[in-house]
């Protein structure tokens, strides 16, 4: 500006920007006073309703609001938003300062010159200003004392920073928008803002983009806000691309962005773009948190604690991590998921990714092993409390968590298991089959309580692969029985015997005969399963007798337990009860707790069938407890059931019909088709008692009676059937079909041997005499 316009108006400056005000006459100008610089309302604010109301509710009288959030999560549009909501509120004045703390090619604002800014637009001349940052923040504060005045300070970079902007009187509302979490600014009131829900996402999508679309659109909407890391920036740029496009339709445009493979490109729009706001944060890291952005985004799995990020960036100690990480956390460019449990945000991660594609390939390979060590040997530590198997000889990392419990590895597994899933998929790629094998052989007890079974099958598939290449025979025979168990629980029965039948020979070659004992007793559990309760005799009378020859008591245990369920199924209560017993009393003289349970729950089983319902409460109440402990969700659904028997046997049928929903909810979560089944049975024969629900009951046998066909479990069958018959039988129209069911039914009993066919036949026969006499 030149100094004739200088002599002719009176300089200013407001939100930044200079401006020249005209006067004419010899006497001074009348000082100008800027009380309303919120820039102009967005037409197309969409969702946030419940932190707009939060702002509107907590912000309406006066104090410190703080809103933070990562890059491009629409903080300032959120307090542009609520500031021309609130601005009859304060008639004093509606102010926004930019602070440019991440504004590229600038540097933060220094507050003196803020501050020299704000006291220009309330009319004070530039002489009167005082020349010190302590002695403007004095006169800012005596210009608002007893005003009503709404201020706005936009990208904060911290509180000290704030600190002098801030007014001294009550009656003042300051909104601050940050990257970081303002956590020593006293007396504010935070509110974080997270990327925006699926469906307030799509919303603002189509609204900017100028589409109306449902249906099939509807759902590719969602998966383009969703490639969007539902983070309002992304979706704005993207938005705007297609609303200049009216011919583009919706889907074509998600077909090309979902096909590219650098997603930050794509969500640029002139000098606004994801990467440049995901940059200016960066870059005000230090060099070391640099290095560990950098490598977090090396991480294969969904979050990570800081033990995992020790081994990952080798910075030691935990603690010095866990600081890291919350330095990240408080400049947003970290999630923190649960209590020190850390998250990148997909297009963050995305951004990391391209920065540590720069770094030497050496360096990203080490950072890999660690990790995979990490992961591996703590695993293994879980294992060893959950399986009480030795553990392997590994590279130790240079910390891991507390693991010397039941209690404790339980939950690591149940935290970690899709990161371990993660790290066999990466070691997988990396040519580690080893790595495979043993990360497979640690997670095998754990998914084999709690799932997922599908994903599970993937894994041991992987590792019998990873075996057969190094020609690790045993490690291919132990993957083998594994998946026979898997498949077993999923209902495959043909695929479990081809799995232990491989193990078997393995074991047999190898000269093993712990291992074939192993391969014998789920081969027996198989030959039940599928009715052959002869077959599954020998196989576990085989299994007992290489325990008894080792002097293995566990395994001892195991398979007679097993014999115990095969007499029972056959109806030879007595000996079921003292096979139990015996294997009861060695699995709590070992303190094994796994057997203890499904010990307990079996002679719990036998004494139901002999009425003595009070013992087999206490006995399934026991097991259910233990099975929780252990957090083994099949063996807690068993148990459920189980005991819902008891209570129909009791004439409880409320409480019944509750426990069998409860074991019927998880065995379908699990995906134990043949716990499914029996779970419907019980649950249908519960309510057919006293023909309070026949219809509902039918229908529940006939759902299990078609499962039951579809992984050959010929007892459940026979079980549905059964249960068919009997809702028929009630009503005269229905009496051929209840004959044709309960004929069937008994023909399946006898051919298979079980405890049923005669107490069935006799039913078959005074339903016959029935329909005859009617």
């Amino acid at each position: 500006m030149d100094g004739r316009a200088l002599e002719q108006g009176q300089v200013y400056q407001a939100a930044g920007d200079l401006h020249v005000i005209s006067h004419a006459g010899a006497g001074p100008p009348a000082p100008v006073i800027v009380t309303r610089t919120l820039p102009r309302d967005v037409s197309s604010f969409t969702g946030r309703d419940a932190e707009l109301r939060q702002l509107l509710d907590t912000a309406g009288t006066t104090g410190i609001r703080t809103i933070d959030g990562m890059p491009g999560v629409g903080k300032t549009v959120l307090a542009v938003r609520a500031a021309h909501l609130l601005a009859e509120r304060f008639p004093d004045g509606q102010l926004m300062v930019s602070l440019e703390s991440h504004t590229r090619g600038r540097s933060p604002a220094d507050p003196a010159d803020v501050l020299d800014t704000l006291l220009t637009g309330r009319g004070i001349a530039p002489q009167r200003i005082p020349p010190t940052l302590a002695g403007r923040s004095s006169m800012w504060r005596d210009q608002l004392a007893g005003k009503k005045v709404l201020l706005v300070l936009d990208d904060a970079a911290d509180q000290d920073q704030i600190e002098p902007l801030l007014p001294g009187s009550g009656s003042c509302l300051v909104l601050v928008t940050s990257r970081r979490r303002m956590v020593a600014l006293d007396g504010a009131e935070p509110l974080p803002l997270d990327v925006l829900p699926p469906g307030q996402a799509a919303q603002l999508f189509t609204r900017l983009a100028r589409r109306g679309p449902d249906g099939a659109e509807a759902d590719t909407v969602a998966r383009i806000v969703q490639r969007c890391g539902y983070l309002p920036l992304a979706i704005v740029l993207l938005a705007g691309r297609l609303a200049h496009h009216p011919a583009w339709s919706v889907s074509r445009f998600a077909e090309d962005f979902t096909a590219t493979r650098d997603r930050l490109a794509e969500l640029a729009s002139g000098s606004r773009a994801t990467a440049a706001a995901f940059e200016m944060s960066y870059r005000n890291l230090h060099q070391d948190q640099q290095s560990l952005f950098r490598h977090l985004a090396l991480h294969p799995g969904p979050d990570m604690d800081a033990y995992a990020v020790a081994a990952l960036t080798g910075v030691h100690p935990v603690a010095r991590a866990h600081r890291e990480m919350d330095v990240l956390y408080t400049d947003h460019l970290v999630d923190e998921v649960g209590p020190g449990r850390y998250r990148l945000h997909d297009l963050i991660r995305e951004y990391a990714s391209t920065l540590a594609a720069n770094d030497p390939t050496a360096d990203r390979e080490r950072a890999m092993e660690r990790l995979l060590d990490y992961y591996q040997y703590a695993a293994a530590t879980a294992d060893h409390q959950l399986a009480r198997r030795p553990r392997p000889a590994l590279p130790a990392p240079a910390a891991i968590p507390a693991l010397t419990s039941r209690a404790q590895a339980t939950a690591w597994m149940r935290t970690e298991h899709l990161n371990l899933f993660a790290c066999a998929d990466q070691a997988h790629a990396m040519g580690h089959p080893a790595r495979v094998i043993r990360l497979a052989a640690s997670m095998a007890i754990t998914l084999r309580f709690k799932g997922p079974w599908l994903r599970a099958l993937v894994l041991h598939e992987a590792a019998a692969t990873a075996a057969r290449q190094l020609g690790d025979r045993l490690g291919e025979a132990i993957v083998h029985n594994e998946l026979g168990r898997i498949r077993r629980l999923t209902g495959n029965h043909r695929a479990a015997t081809t799995h232990h039948e491989r193990a078997l020979r393995l074991y047999q070659e190898l000269g093993n005969r712990l291992g074939e004992t192993q391969a014998l007793n789920n081969l027996g559990r198989l030959r039940r399963r599928t009715g052959d309760y002869v077959g599954a005799t020998a196989l576990h009378e085989r299994a007992l007798h290489i325990h008894q020859e080792l002097g293995s008591e566990l395994g001892e245990a195991h398979a007679l337990n097993d014999l115990g369920r095969v007499h029972r199924l056959t109806g030879n209560y007595a000996n079921a009860a003292k096979l139990h017993e015996r294997a009861l009393h060695i699995y709590r003289r070992l303190g094994n707790v796994y057997g203890d349970a499904h010990a307990s729950n079996d002679l719990g089983r036998v004494r139901q069938l002999t009425a003595d319902h009070d013992q087999a409460a206490t006995l399934h109440e026991h097991a259910l407890r233990l099975h929780r402990e252990l957090d083994n969700q099949q063996g807690e659904a068993y148990a459920l059931n189980d005991l819902g028997r008891v209570r129909r046997l009791t004439h409880d049928y409320a409480t019944a019909a509750s426990l069998h929903e409860r074991a019927l909810h998880i065995h379908q979560q699990l995906g134990n088709r043949q716990g499914e089944a029996e779970a419907l049975n019980d649950l249908g024969a519960t309510l057919a008692a006293k023909s309070a629900r026949p219809r509902e009951a039918l229908a529940l046998h006939e759902q299990a009676a078609q499962l039951a066909r579809q992984i050959g479990s010929p007892l459940e069958e026979a079980r549905a059937l059964e249960g068919s018959a009997h809702c028929r039988s009630g009503t005269a129209d229905g009496r051929n079909d209840a004959l044709n069911d309960l004929g069937k039914a008994v023909e399946i009993y006898q051919r298979i041997g079980a405890a049923e066919a005669g107490p069935a036949a006799d039913r078959l026969r005074a339903l016959a005499v029935a329909h005859n006499e009617n």
